[in-house]
C-alpha cells in the first residue's frame, strides 16, 4: 500500500471549494480572516476601524459644544459684543459731541452727516443713540454681577447648611419679592440727586438679589444630596470644600442661565426709571432720557422715538436671545 504524500492536503470531507481559505490565516483562524475582512470592507465604505471610545465631555464642554453650533447664541453673541464695543469706544462709529445741540435744528429729519436727525433741543439723534448704549450696558452688566454675586453667596449658604439662617433668608427674600419693583424706584431714587449710574446700580441689586438667591438655594439643596458630596463628607472632607469643589460647581449653571436672562430685563427697567425722571438724569446720555424727551412729540418729529427705543428693543432682545441659548444648552432636560 502506497504511504500517502505529506505534500498533499489532508483530506476534507467537505470537498474543495472556497472554505479551503481558512485554513492558513494563523493561529486565530477565521477570526483572525473575519476582522480582516471588516477592517477592509469599512475602509470601502469610507469608514475608520473602530478606535477607543471617546473620552466623555463635562457639562461645560458640552454645553459649549452645543453653543457653537446655535445660531441664535451666535447672532446674539456678536451683537453683545458690538454694543459692548461701542459703549466702551462709541467714537469709532459716531464722531460728533451728544451734548453739542443747535436749536436752529430742532426736530429736523435726517441729513447729510446726521442719518437719524435732531431732537427737540437740536442734538444729534444718532450721537446720543450711540453714546446711550454706554449708560444701558453698564447698569445692566454692573447690576447683574452685583445682584448674581449677592443672591448666589447669600442663597447658596442658606440652602447648603439650612436650619434658622434659611428660613430667614427665605422670609426676608419674600418681604423684597412683595415691593413693587417701578414704585420702589420711584421711593428710593426721587431722593438721590446723584446724576452717575451707580445709585439705579445699587437700586436694582437690591431689589434684584432675592430672585437669585432663591434659584442658587434650590440648586444648592438638589446638588448636596448626590452621592459624590455624601462621598466627600465619608472620606472626611470639610463643609468649605465640599461647597466650593463639589456644590458650588454643579449647582450654578442655573444662576447663570437666570442671570443672563435678567441682565435685559435690568436694561429694560433702567430705561423705564429713567423715562419716569426718577433713574438717569442729564447730563448723562440714556435710552429712557431720550425715550421720556420724545414722546411728546411723537406725531411731529416720530424718528426722535424711533431710533433710541428701536436700539433698546434690540439691546434687551439679543440678551433674552443669549441667556435662552445657555438655558437650551445647560438644561439636560430640553436636549
Amino acid at each position: 500500500m502506497p504511504e500517502p504524500d505529506p505534500e498533499r492536503a489532508a483530506y476534507d470531507p467537505l470537498g474543495p471549494g472556497p472554505h479551503e481559505s481558512i485554513a492558513p490565516t494563523g493561529q486565530g483562524g477565521a477570526m483572525d480572516l473575519a476582522l480582516e475582512e471588516g477592517e477592509s470592507l469599512e475602509k470601502e465604505l469610507g469608514g475608520a476601524p473602530a478606535g477607543p471610545q471617546e473620552k466623555a465631555r463635562s457639562l461645560w464642554s458640552d454645553a459649549w459644544h452645543q453653543l457653537r453650533r446655535n445660531p441664535v447664541f451666535l447672532v446674539s453673541t456678536l451683537l453683545i459684543l458690538f454694543l459692548v464695543v461701542i459703549s466702551i469706544w462709541p467714537q469709532l462709529i459716531a464722531s460728533g459731541d451728544p451734548l453739542q445741540c443747535d436749536l436752529s435744528k430742532s426736530q429736523q429729519g435726517s441729513s447729510p452727516g446726521h442719518p437719524f436727525g435732531y431732537d427737540t433741543q437740536g442734538c444729534d439723534v444718532y450721537t446720543r443713540t450711540v453714546y446711550g448704549a454706554r449708560a444701558s450696558i453698564t447698569v445692566g452688566i454692573c447690576a447683574t454681577l452685583g445682584a448674581a454675586l449677592l443672591g448666589s453667596a447669600l442663597g447658596g449658604l442658606a440652602g447648603f447648611f439650612g436650619g434658622w439662617g434659611d428660613a430667614l433668608l427665605s422670609r426676608v427674600a419674600d418681604i423684597f419679592f412683595g415691593i413693587p419693583v417701578v414704585l420702589g424706584g420711584l421711593v428710593f431714587l426721587s431722593v438721590v440727586t446723584s446724576t452717575t449710574v451707580w445709585p439705579v446700580v445699587g437700586f436694582i441689586v437690591l431689589l434684584g438679589w432675592p430672585q437669585l438667591a432663591r434659584i442658587a438655594r434650590g440648586s444648592v439643596i438638589t446638588a448636596k444630596q448626590n452621592d459624590y458630596v455624601q462621598a466627600a463628607r465619608a472620606l472626611g472632607a470639610g463643609n468649605g470644600r465640599m461647597l466650593l469643589r463639589h456644590v458650588a460647581p454643579n449647582a450654578i449653571a442655573p444662576v447663570i442661565v437666570v442671570a443672563t436672562i435678567a441682565l435685559g430685563t435690568y436694561i429694560a427697567l433702567e430705561a423705564t426709571l429713567s423715562f419716569l425722571g426718577v433713574g438717569l438724569r442729564p447730563p448723562t446720555v440714556s435710552w429712557g432720557i431720550d425715550i421720556s424727551n420724545a414722546a411728546s412729540q411723537i406725531r411731529n418729529a416720530p424718528h426722535m422715538l424711533l431710533y433710541p427705543a428701536g436700539a433698546l428693543s434690540i439691546t434687551v432682545l439679543a440678551f433674552i436671545m443669549l441667556g435662552d441659548a445657555v438655558r437650551d444648552a445647560l438644561d439636560p432636560k430640553l436636549r
